[in-house]
This record gives structure tokens, C-alpha cells and sequence, in this order.
């Protein structure tokens, strides 16, 4: 399988294309008529030049997307499906798809992370459904549950299914899933995209192999964070 992967070589995520082209021409269009009206002191222009620059930059920043590919055997690995900080490594009741308990780990996406996510395993898609929720800080435990969010279930080789969550936050409105239920997926794919920071919570067995602490930064499609037995 892990010959037929698909690299996505991406340095803007084709999800903000949209945005940076129309933030560039309301910042322009901002800026110019700052620079007819301030005449003859140019002063509130090159201020407010300088600041649609910082706000431009942090706009690219987030909408980056890193040239990523996984080194080493991805038998039996999951590796962090996004950039961000370590928040959860707890067994809960998962109550959605497998109704029954379960190793949660789960990634806390600032705004300043970078915001796609990948596949944490090979495999086949076996389901995804999105569902409406709320919009409550991500960090807090009932996000996973409450909060807008999209659910991936995925089959491995070995018949081990791990579920991905995307998960909305107090600040991130869209959720965006790539993965469609019955085709195969890799490591190294996109499996989504959430804007203006989020969390991802990743499912696994009872019994799966941690291989990262709570509070530890996670680069996703790099980071390992667990073994399947």
C-alpha cells in the first residue's frame, strides 16, 4: 500500500486560495484609498500599510501547507493527524460508532498551527457522517461530543478500525472532510481541513500502544503517537 500512496505536494492549502485572494483586494482596496485621503501626510498610510502586512502574513501563515512525507513502516503505526499540542490521553465511552470504551487522544490546534489534517493510518474508509453541534472551546471535554464536528472511520490491513474526529471550536466555523466512505487511504493524504484552530481526537483500541505524554507538541503526518497491537 505503501507504494500507491498519492503525495500531495501543497505549499498554500487550496482551502484558503479563496480568502487570501479576497483579503488581498479589500487590503489593497483599504490601503489605496488610505493613501488618497491622508494627503498630504502620509503617516495613517504607511500605519495602516504596515498592519494589513502583519494581517496578510498571519493569513498566509495559517493557510500554509507544509510538503510533509512519512518516514519509515506505517504497518501498524498511527501518526498525528495535525499540528498542535497533546491535550488528551484518557480511555472514554465512545457512545457514536463503536459503543464501547476506547483509548481518546487528542490534538489541540492553535491558530497559529498549521490546519490541514492528514490520515493517522492506512486503510479504507469505512464511514464518515458530519454533525451539527455547538461551538464551545475546543479544549473542553464536551467538544469531543457537543461541538459541531466530522467523524472518519477507518479500517486498517490488519482489520483494526481507528476512528479521527474533527472536532469545531469557539472560533473555527467550517469543518472540511476530503475522505469518502469505501476508498482506500494512506498516510501522507489529506484527510481534511479546520479553519481557525480546532482539535482532532484519534480512537483507538483498548490496549494500543501510547508513544507520546500529555502536553507534548505533535507535527502532523511526522509525529508517532501510538502502535496498534
Amino acid at each position: 500500500m505503501k507504494q500507491l500512496r498519492k503525495i500531495k505536494k501543497i505549499r498554500i492549502h487550496r482551502e484558503g486560495t479563496d480568502t487570501l485572494i479576497i483579503s488581498c483586494i479589500l487590503l489593497l482596496a483599504l490601503n489605496s484609498a488610505v493613501y488618497y485621503f491622508s494627503s498630504p501626510y502620509k503617516y495613517p498610510f504607511y500605519i495602516v500599510a504596515a498592519i494589513s502586512i502583519v494581517v496578510y502574513l498571519l493569513l498566509v501563515n495559517f493557510f500554509r501547507c507544509p510538503i510533509r512525507r512519512f518516514k519509515g513502516e506505517t504497518k501498524q503505526v498511527v501518526v498525528a493527524p495535525a499540528d498542535g499540542k497533546i491535550v488528551v490521553i484518557e480511555e472514554v465511552d465512545e457512545h457514536e460508532y463503536f459503543h464501547d470504551r476506547r483509548l481518546m487522544i487528542s490534538i489541540f490546534m492553535s491558530v497559529f498551527n498549521v490546519h490541514a489534517n492528514w490520515y493517522p493510518v492506512d486503510g479504507t474508509v469505512k464511514k464518515v457522517a458530519h454533525h451539527n453541534g455547538h461551538f464551545k472551546a475546543a479544549w473542553l471535554p464536551k467538544a469531543s461530543t457537543e461541538n459541531e464536528r466530522s467523524m472518519v472511520v477507518i479500517e486498517t490491513p490488519e482489520g483494526v478500525e481507528v476512528m479521527a474526529r474533527q472536532i469545531a471550536g469557539a472560533m473555527a466555523r467550517r469543518i472540511v472532510t476530503y475522505a469518502e466512505a469505501g476508498e482506500d487511504c494512506f498516510i501522507d493524504e489529506h484527510m481534511g481541513f479546520i479553519k481557525f484552530g480546532s482539535r482532532v481526537d484519534v480512537y483507538l483500541p483498548i490496549g494500543t500502544e501510547v508513544l507520546i505524554k500529555q502536553g507534548e507538541l505533535t507535527t502532523g503526518n511526522e509525529t508517532i503517537i501510538a502502535k496498534l497491537k
